[in-house]
């Protein structure tokens, strides 16, 4: 029993990261965009993909994917880098996606808020604060 008990907190960890991740799930929606929308210029559309590739949108989100990004940059050796930038890339992009939806952008907030509470304690063993 000794041998679970220690290993517990990195399975409700997991676990907690799993839920996480399935509630961020993006949600399909199909939309009837008319067909006289204007389009874009290319360089309005360049500048919105390079902002909506680092921002979310949101600002609780935002502020947690700097510092977690500064915190994997900083501490977390080079070796060591892939699984967290995998993570990093994953919440940006599903948050980002659920930003932009107005049903689950009211959520977003308190989820990034929860996110950054689990990786206060997960990140603690790099001496990261958030």
């Amino acid at each position: 029993m000794k041998n679970f008990s220690s290993k517990f907190p990195y399975l409700i960890f997991c676990v907690a990261s799993a839920l996480l991740l399935v509630s961020c799930a993006k949600s399909e929606l199909t939309t009837n965009r008319d067909a006289t929308t204007p389009t874009a210029s290319p360089a309005a559309t360049t500048a919105t993909a390079t902002a909506s590739a680092t921002d979310v949108g949101v600002p609780e989100c935002d502020a947690f994917i700097k510092a977690y990004e500064a915190c994997v940059k900083d501490k977390v050796q080079a070796q060591f880098r892939a699984p967290f930038e995998s993570t990093l890339a994953t919440w940006r992009k599903t948050w980002h996606d659920q930003a932009a939806n107005p049903q689950t952008r009211a959520a977003l907030a308190t989820a990034c808020k929860s996110a950054r509470e689990q990786a206060t304690t997960s990140m603690k063993a790099y001496n990261c604060t958030f």
